[in-house]
């Protein structure tokens, strides 16, 4: 098994770890995307087109509604190159799910169907050249729930996902939304894990500032009212087989916790809707480690439990945590806390029990 010596903010030298890491939170865009099947392909339909090289990477420009959504290199769709990264991350295996744009809640329900079928099975085809290190988390159609639930179907018993990403709303409504209770009855019957990642955020109308304040402030915030939505409408009292996580350490919600718990305790309306203490639900789902900060990272464990963080890196975007084991020492962890965040945590949120042969 490879070992990796990392190295402190301070300079100084941390003993070898073993590449054992499990990585929640990467995503994959295909190096082309399909023809339409139908008559007239949809105005918001994804293309690529060639980019320039960068540092001898071939890169790609994704395009949306006939504009550049983002330039990417082939990372995101060559499993050589990824495997060689989270060698050098310190991680071994790595749950991969599209680009959360390219969830396509916003076109017609089976225009999505058909674009994210071929999302999935480019996934897992990188899957199956992986050798067991990558493990695929699908996207399905959620603005309709007919589809939605045959697509989670397709992916977890035809491809063998482990679940599905989706995102913190659906057009607007929050995945807390009651309509979208069946689709996590059939996760839970499935036993399919459920990944939200922060898409369309709102309030982006109070930021000041060039467009990559969407990643940089906007998603933690949408995620975390996401994950609220979650507390609010009691899904994990509902289906408590379910294994739900969060993107971005769960957003706002580690600092919005105490003020719902404070509320739930003072006004009546609220403890006649939240049906469990909403502390007591925060610690039923999962957050990944993607903070940027060893700090904040200490202090979600120390608010949702050692048993409920997973290593999250949004790899291969330039936005995306290179050193995540860094982080967990960093953070001056117990190594049984270290143990289950770097893959004790993930290896029960993905349902996977990993042979010696790939771990």
């Amino acid at each position: 098994m490879a070992e990796q010596t990392l190295g402190s903010e301070s300079g100084h030298r941390l003993k070898p770890r073993c590449a054992c890491g499990i990585d929640v939170h990467a995503h994959v865009v295909p190096e082309h995307f399909p023809a339409y099947l139908g008559s007239k392909a949809p105005s918001d339909w994804p293309s690529t087109v060639a980019a320039a090289p960068v540092n001898g990477l071939c890169h790609r420009s994704v395009m949306i509604s006939g504009k550049n959504y983002r330039t990417v290199s082939e990372k995101c769709w060559s499993v050589t190159h990824r495997l060689a990264d989270l060698a050098a991350m310190g991680l071994q295996h790595q749950a991969i799910s599209p680009m959360p744009e390219l969830l396509s809640y916003w076109m017609a329900p089976s225009d999505a169907a058909q674009l994210l079928r071929y999302l999935n099975e480019q996934i897992a085809g990188m899957v199956a050249e992986s050798n067991g290190a990558l493990i695929g988390l699908g996207a399905v159609p959620l603005q309709d729930m007919d589809l939605a639930i045959a697509e989670l179907r397709y992916a977890v018993e035809t491809l063998g996902f482990a679940g599905v990403e989706i995102g913190s709303n659906v057009n607007g409504v929050p995945i807390g939304a009651p309509q979208f209770d069946p689709f996590f009855a059939a996760c839970e019957a499935l036993n399919a894990a459920v990944f939200v990642h922060a898409l369309k955020p709102t309030g982006m109308d109070r930021l000041v500032g060039p467009p990559p304040l969407q990643q940089v402030l906007a998603y933690p915030t949408d995620v975390g009212l996401a994950s609220a939505s979650v507390i609010t409408s009691n899904l994990v009292l509902r289906r408590p087989k379910l294994r739900i996580a969060f993107s971005h350490g769960g957003g706002t919600l580690a600092m919005l916790l105490p003020r719902l718990q404070k509320g739930w305790s003072v006004f009546p309306a609220l403890k006649e809707q939240v049906l469990s203490a909403p502390m007591e639900q925060a610690r039923q789902l999962f957050f990944d480690t993607l903070v940027f900060d060893p700090t904040t990272l200490a202090q979600l464990v120390r608010q949702f439990g050692a048993s409920q963080l997973l290593v999250g890196t949004d790899y291969p975007f330039n936005f995306h945590e290179s050193a995540p084991l860094q982080q967990l020492d960093a953070a001056a962890l117990d190594a049984h806390t270290v143990e289950q965040l770097t893959h004790g945590n993930a290896r029960r949120f993905l349902a996977r029990t990993f042979t010696k042969a790939n771990t």
